[in-house]
């Protein structure tokens, strides 16, 4: 018995539990790691954010260009949002965009300025970052231009407007 009772008092010696300050330390550790790992995944969303606004601008490109291919010019908006809409029922044409942003609108509008007969469409989508992003296609020699912008496109969907901002959107 005097065997059971030596064994029992130092197994209860050692069981006193964790002092406040490793708690404490180890409290402060979790904190470190969230506040490091929080910007991190806000820097994803957004970057995924708008990567699917460009991911559906891009289709909405290949859309716009068999509309092209078909018809041999680009049309009017009303006519370019119906035919859009039913070769691409995944996305929303439309000929604004909505108050609130989803990265599946996708804002038509006839290109300006273009030099007769040329014709062009310009399609703009905004992400939920409230980054816009543009795509002027035009039957001319400018072709395909992009355009990023952290406000809407300004002065509406001419080859100017996106002819300066082209090169530094060529990554998207």
């Amino acid at each position: 018995m005097d065997r059971l009772m030596r064994f029992l008092r130092r197994h209860h010696e050692g069981d006193e539990g964790f002092t406040l300050i490793e708690l404490m330390v180890v409290v402060l550790i979790i904190g470190i790691l969230v506040a490091i790992a929080v910007p991190t995944f806000l820097g994803a969303r957004n970057g995924a954010e708008n990567k699917a606004v460009e991911s559906s601008l891009r289709n909405a490109l290949t859309t716009a260009k068999v509309y092209y291919t078909d018809n041999n010019a680009y049309g009017t908006q009303a006519t370019m949002i119906s035919s859009f809409t039913a070769a691409e029922p995944s996305l929303v044409f439309s000929s604004a965009l909505s108050t609130a942003p989803d990265s599946n609108t996708v804002e038509v509008l006839a290109a300006t300025g273009l030099t007769s007969p040329e014709t062009g469409v310009c399609l703009i989508g905004e992400s939920k970052t409230g980054n816009y992003f543009g795509i002027l296609d035009t039957s001319g020699a400018s072709g395909t231009l992009y355009f990023p912008t952290s406000t809407s496109v300004p002065g509406g969907c001419t080859t100017a407007v996106f002819t300066a901002s082209s090169a530094a959107a060529a990554g998207w």
